[in-house]
C-alpha cells in the first residue's frame, strides 16, 4: 500500500518537472549577456551629451578675430597673449588672436597691416578686434560682446590713458567683417605712427554708421587699462617726411581694401603660454609716387623738421 503511494507521488513529481521544463524551453531567451548600464557609464554619456551640448552652444556665438598690429614688441606679446586669453575666456567669447607681423623694410603701417589681417579672416570670423598689444583691459565690465549696432570702441577716450580727444578711436576697436567691409576697410597711405584712426573715424561717420562706447564704466584712465607704450624707443616711426603731414590730414578716398597690396611670407601656428595663436609674417607694397614716406631717407627728415620750425 505504502509502496503504490510513493510510486504515484514519484510519477506526479517527474510529470511535474517535464511540463516545468517545457514551458521554460519555449520562453524566448536569448544566450547574449547582459547590457544592462551601470551608474558610471550612465555618468559618462551625461558628460558626453553636455560636453556636446556645451560645444554646440558655444559654435553658435559669433566668432571673434584679434587682430594685433606688431613690429618688434615681443616683450609686449609675452604679456598680452595670455592677459587676453584670460580675461575673453572669462566672457566666454569664442576668439582667435593673430599676430600682424610686418615683415618688410618700411616703415610700420598699422592700418594697412589690419587690412591685410583682415582678407585672411573674414570668410571665418564674425567679427574683428583691432587691438594693440600694448594696450590690456583690466576692468570686467568691457566687454568684447558682438557689435550688432555698429563699432564698439573699448578703448574710449574717457578710459584711455593718453588720448581723450572726442573723436578718438584708436586702442581697441570693435567691427561686424560686413561694416568693415562696407568702409573699405583703412587708408594704406599711413606709413609711421598716427592719423590713421582719425582718417578711420571720418570713414565710419560717412557710412552712417554710430560708434559706441562700453557703459557703466566706474574707472577711469588710470585704472581701466595697463599700458606698456615706449614712444621714444621707435623714433624712425614717429618722424614724418616729404609732404607726409599735409596728405595724410585729408580723408582718403582711393585706398583701402581694394587697393591693398600685400603678401604672407609665413604663416606660423604658435602656442604661448598655453595660448594657440596664428602669426603672419606680412610684407607690405609701397607706391613711392604715391606714398613716398614708406621709407624716410635721413636727410628728408632733417630738412622736414627745419620746414615744420620755420612754418611755426
Amino acid at each position: 500500500m505504502l509502496k503504490t503511494v510513493y510510486l504515484r507521488f514519484l510519477s506526479i513529481i517527474v510529470l511535474a518537472s517535464i511540463a516545468v521544463t517545457v514551458m521554460i524551453s519555449s520562453l524566448p531567451i536569448s544566450s547574449d549577456t547582459c547590457k544592462c548600464e551601470t551608474s558610471s557609464d550612465l555618468d559618462r554619456q551625461h558628460e558626453k551629451l553636455h560636453s556636446s551640448f556645451k560645444e554646440s552652444t558655444k559654435s553658435l556665438k559669433p566668432k571673434l578675430a584679434v587682430l594685433v598690429p606688431f613690429r618688434d614688441r615681443f616683450d609686449e606679446l609675452l604679456r598680452f597673449a595670455p592677459h587676453m586669453s584670460t580675461f575673453l575666456t572669462r566672457q566666454q567669447i569664442p576668439f582667435h588672436i593673430f599676430v600682424l607681423n610686418q615683415n618688410d623694410r618700411y616703415r610700420f603701417n598699422r592700418a594697412s597691416l589690419i587690412n591685410a589681417g583682415f582678407m585672411q579672416v573674414k570668410d571665418h570670423y564674425d567679427y574683428i578686434a583691432m587691438h594693440d598689444v600694448d594696450l590690456l583691459p583690466i576692468n570686467d565690465n568691457l566687454k568684447y560682446e558682438y557689435p550688432a549696432e555698429g563699432p564698439l570702441h573699448i578703448s574710449g577716450p574717457a578710459f584711455h590713458p593718453k588720448y581723450h580727444y572726442p573723436t578718438f578711436i584708436g586702442g581697441i576697436l570693435l567691427l561686424r567683417v560686413e561694416h568693415y567691409q562696407r568702409l573699405n576697410g583703412m587708408s594704406n597711405r599711413y606709413w609711421g605712427w598716427g592719423l590713421e584712426d582719425d582718417e578711420f573715424y571720418v570713414r565710419i561717420k560717412e557710412a552712417g554708421l554710430e560708434v559706441f562706447r562700453p557703459q557703466n564704466i566706474t574707472t577711469g584712465p588710470d585704472n581701466t587699462f595697463l599700458h606698456n607704450h615706449d614712444r621714444l624707443h621707435r623714433r624712425r616711426d614717429t618722424t614724418k617726411c616729404y609732404n607726409q603731414r599735409e596728405v595724410t590730414r585729408r580723408r582718403d578716398r582711393e585706398t583701402g581694401l581694394d587697393t591693398l597690396l600685400y603678401s604672407i611670407k609665413q604663416r606660423h601656428e604658435l602656442t604661448l603660454d598655453g595660448v594657440p595663436l596664428t602669426v603672419l609674417n606680412i610684407n607690405l607694397e609701397c607706391d613711392k609716387s604715391q606714398t613716398p614716406w614708406c621709407e624716410c631717407d635721413s636727410k628728408i627728415e632733417t630738412k622736414t623738421r627745419v620746414d615744420s620750425k620755420k612754418k611755426v
